[in-house]
């Protein structure tokens, strides 16, 4: 039976902490971890065989996120062991770090604010902390993470896609300060680790003029950036707690013509997935949508991401697997390429004229693409030009396109006057903004051609062999390019998806159509005349 203040406090202390670690569904073993203590100490305090000490209840206080709970408990059983009153107590704050000596470093984050922005193809991200050495020894370096995932949910294809195109640390630009704005000193910095799609880089204390180490006691702000283009970097961006932190702040800052949504889960040790609690507030910056999320005093190791998708520009369904019984042109389907309603025939031949006539469901491939005001769309077009591109490398996985490949917007569902060409070969695509066809030999020659909004069939098309296009840069400017042979027939064809017409429209009312598995120069180059 408990008979004196000292023990009815120690079971208060026990009891509150008890019940933090429950509701954070920590084990005793997993508690001990994340403070640097014995798991049988933490299990001795619960059961009161032991008393708690003033770092045990500031670690345990911190890990668990208890708000100053557990700490407050401390306080109580502190003033009933000395006999002191609560107005004689010098009173001592959880929060306050520099009270508080964390194992490991001795770093305390007071705050972090990250920012994400997508501009101009990539994702730019800038993170601000402000540090505290509430530690015994000088901090002359501060170890930082980059991690990218392109198909979050999908790893086997990330890593495959990471493989194939590397993260470097070049492209990464990183830049490093330490200070306030105005009076910052940079910050040399070593790679520790470059793997495919994981960096670790030590931020060091020092630069070309010096060192400036973060002694005990002493508080500093360091800011550091990098970029990633949208081909490596996925819609995520995660923060993890790695550091005893008192207030973390993460904005997103996404173009607001692309109507983003944005949502978020957090993780730790001991719990499952589950959404963040606390909202994301939105904001409206000019023609920008800016999302801001805050939490204070995350529990150490928990991992928070936000995720968004852009609703303006609709993402393409994942590829479907190796199922043999699968036509080429529902894979295609699969891949999100818009598809033409084709009629039954039985056995019968399919003739270009029977097979162009409008059906239910064609709709979106008969309309003209509507053109972008460039350089005002700019970012809805740069959006469009990494959807196709995407598209594509999705496409490329199904079929060996030996001819080249091409890919206009209309055919993934977006309302835009863009098309990307891939030529065969290892060439660099080209991007088609508002494209029109301004000239055309009068040489005329007849090739097979497939379309991958009807890729079973194959048709004989006659196309000239030179054509002139004009199209736009991103920032509005106009040119010419001239497109010979091969090149010519696939530019024209993705010009003629974005006018609203089909190869069919080409041929001879009967010409017949091929079924792919009759077409045996699939994926062969068109052979031309030197």
């Amino acid at each position: 039976m408990t008979t004196s203040g000292v023990e009815r406090s120690a079971e208060a202390f026990a009891t509150e902490l008890a019940r933090w670690r429950v509701e954070r569904g920590m084990s005793k073993k997993q508690l001990a971890g994340l403070m640097g203590f014995d798991p049988s100490y933490v299990s001795h305090v619960e059961g009161r065989r032991h008393r708690p000490t003033e770092d045990f209840a500031r670690r345990a206080d911190m890990v668990l996120g208890a708000d100053g709970a557990i700490w407050q408990r401390f306080q109580d059983f502190d003033e009933a062991r000395h006999g002191r009153t609560l107005t004689t107590l010098v009173t001592r704050d959880a929060q306050v770090p520099q009270q508080w000596l964390p194992p490991g470093t001795g770093l305390v984050v007071e705050q972090e604010e990250a920012s994400l922005a997508y501009l101009d193809g990539g994702y730019a991200t800038t993170v601000r902390r402000s540090l505290y050495n509430a530690g015994r020894e000088p901090v002359s370096r501060y170890l930082i993470r980059v991690a990218v995932d392109r198909y979050p949910g999908d790893p086997s294809r990330s890593n495959q896609h990471h493989r194939d195109h590397p993260l470097t640390i070049a492209e990464l630009d990183i830049q490093a300060s330490c200070g306030d704005t105005g009076v910052a000193e940079s910050m040399r910095w070593r790679v520790k680790q470059d793997r495919d799609a994981f960096k670790e880089v030590w931020l060091l204390f020092e630069n070309e003029d010096g060192r400036f180490p973060l002694y005990p006691g002493e508080r500093t702000m360091i800011t550091y950036s990098y970029r990633v283009g949208e081909d490596k970097w996925g819609n995520w961006f995660q923060r993890a707690v790695r550091l005893p932190t008192r207030r973390m702040t993460v904005r997103i800052d996404l173009p607001a013509a692309l109507d983003p949504q944005v949502w978020g889960i957090e993780t730790s040790m001991s719990a499952e997935e589950a959404p963040l609690r606390t909202p994301i507030e939105k904001e409206s910056e000019g023609d920008r949508s800016v999302f801001t999320w805050t939490t204070d005093n995350p529990t150490l190791n928990a991992r928070f991401r936000l995720q968004w998708r852009f609703r303006a520009v609709p993402s393409a369904p994942p590829a479907i697997g190796g199922n043999t019984q699968v036509t080429p042109g529902a894979r295609m389907a699969a891949v999100g390429v818009r598809q033409w309603p084709l009629p039954e025939t039985g056995d019968a031949p399919l003739t270009a004229g029977a097979a162009r006539q409008d059906r239910l469901g064609g709709a979106e491939l008969r309309g003209s693409a509507r053109r972008l005001a460039l350089p005002d769309e700019e970012v809805l077009a740069r959006a469009t030009v990494g959807r196709l591109q995407e598209a594509l490398g999705h496409i490329s996985r199904l079929h060996d396109f030996g001819k080249g490949l091409g890919l206009a917007a209309v055919q993934i569902g977006v309302d835009a006057a863009i098309a990307v060409v891939l030529p065969p070969g290892s060439g660099e695509p080209f991007v088609l903004l508002n494209p029109r066809i301004v000239g055309v030999s009068t040489e005329i020659d007849e090739q097979i051609e497939g379309c991958l909004s009807f890729f079973d069939l194959r048709g004989l098309v006659p196309r000239p062999l030179r054509i002139e296009v004009e199209h736009q840069r991103f920032d509005g400017g106009r040119v010419v390019s001239t497109f010979e042979r091969g090149l010519a027939r696939l530019v024209e064809h993705e010009v003629d998806h974005l006018d609203g017409r089909l190869y069919l429209d080409r041929m001879p009312q009967d010409a017949e159509l091929i079924p792919l598995e009759r077409h045996h120069s699939s994926g062969q180059p068109w052979q031309y005349q030197a």
